[in-house]
């Protein structure tokens, strides 16, 4: 009898278990209090309750640790100099879905040569996260592989579900489940029916195949997840002005949904021109200061150096706290228009 399954299968490793990972690098007591104190005030801010702004800051993505917890430590102090008027997250992305073929990230291959070992990229991730969260800084990611979250979701204080994947049904059924606030990009044509779509779904319970926290594959029975959020990224034109986002909060309203939105400076907003950013950026603080409280975060792009490099094959000649994927903005822009816009706000207030 020919065979009928495994065709195109070369190998079938084994995978720790969350369980085994979290005993290993388990999260502390400070870790844990940077987690709920983050999501509560993101709930806090969805609700319209606390009015403050939630920005999600840092790397297109995390390739080196070192560099990482440098900018972790720039995140720390700025996050008590804005904190009146900003809830500062950072930006620590390690999956990242391709249009065609390219480095998917650092759990599907840390060590950045195709050789794909994501047992390593598990702990690393994790051992980043722990430390990270254990400075008080509190972490967002992109939860794209719908296993990963048993590995790392406890530590997320914020995720995405991206453009590519707001329309999968696997990532609705995964958001219901999470127990962080999820923002939805919308389309990568710009449209905003499958991110609305998704928003309405994940609010609901579902059932679905999965793991347990001891690698078991089992039904997963959700309660659903009512702390979703639209995230506007542009698609064929940008969709930060006035007019996009008041067409935003019409269909928001329609569907009965939480009218807080989110704007992505990065991707199809700026043109993936990173020096652009701030143009957005600057377009959505002037639309809150003029009222427009449905504005109620911001996502930007940014590292410790400007640009971004390719992959080289010596890894050596990587250039230190500079993208290997989308190009992002320095630190020194970074903390200007973070000071720069909790100083605007802080009038504002007064």
């Amino acid at each position: 009898m020919k065979p009928t399954q495994d065709l195109h299968i070369q190998e079938l490793l084994p995978l720790i278990s969350p369980r085994m990972l979290k005993s290993d690098l388990p999260l502390s007591e400070t870790c844990a209090e940077t987690v709920v104190n983050a999501r509560d005030s993101i709930k806090g801010i969805l609700l319209k309750e606390d009015k403050r702004m939630l920005v999600v800051v840092g790397p297109c993505s995390i390739h080196d640790e070192d560099a990482a917890l440098e900018y972790a430590g720039k995140i720390r102090i700025i996050c008590d100099r804005v904190a009146d008027t900003l809830l500062v997250v950072m930006r620590v992305y390690f999956e990242k879905p391709r249009t065609t073929t390219g480095w998917k990230g650092m759990i599907n291959d840390p060590n950045m040569d195709g050789s794909c070992n994501i047992s390593t990229g598990l702990r690393r991730a994790r051992q980043l996260m722990v430390q990270i969260t254990g400075m008080g800084v509190p972490v967002a990611t992109e939860l794209l592989d719908p296993i990963v979250p048993q590995y790392i979701a406890d530590l997320v204080s914020w995720t995405a579900i991206g453009a590519r994947t707001t329309e999968s049904q696997t990532h609705r059924e995964m958001a219901s489940g999470l127990s962080m606030p999820v923002g939805y990009k919308n389309s990568t044509d710009g449209s905003l029916t499958a991110a609305v779509n998704a928003m309405q779904a994940a609010m609901s319970p579902h059932s679905f195949v999965g793991i347990d926290q001891d690698g078991q594959t089992c039904i997963v029975k959700t309660i659903g997840n009512r702390w979703g959020h639209l995230v506007m990224r542009g698609g064929d034109r940008p969709n930060y002005d006035p007019i996009s986002i008041e067409e935003a909060c019409l269909q928001l309203s329609e569907k009965k949904l939480c009218k807080a939105i989110m704007v992505d400076c990065s991707h199809a907003n700026s043109g993936k021109r990173f020096q652009w950013q701030e143009i957005v950026w600057k377009s959505v603080i002037d639309q809150r200061l003029a009222g427009n409280d449905a504005l109620t975060g911001l996502m930007l792009e940014s590292n410790l150096h400007e640009g971004n490099q390719k992959i080289p094959e010596d890894l050596a000649k990587l250039r230190r706290g500079v993208s290997v994927t989308d190009a992002c903005i320095g630190w020194q822009d970074t903390e200007r228009i973070l000071l720069d816009t909790h100083e605007r706000l802080m009038k504002e207030l007064h």
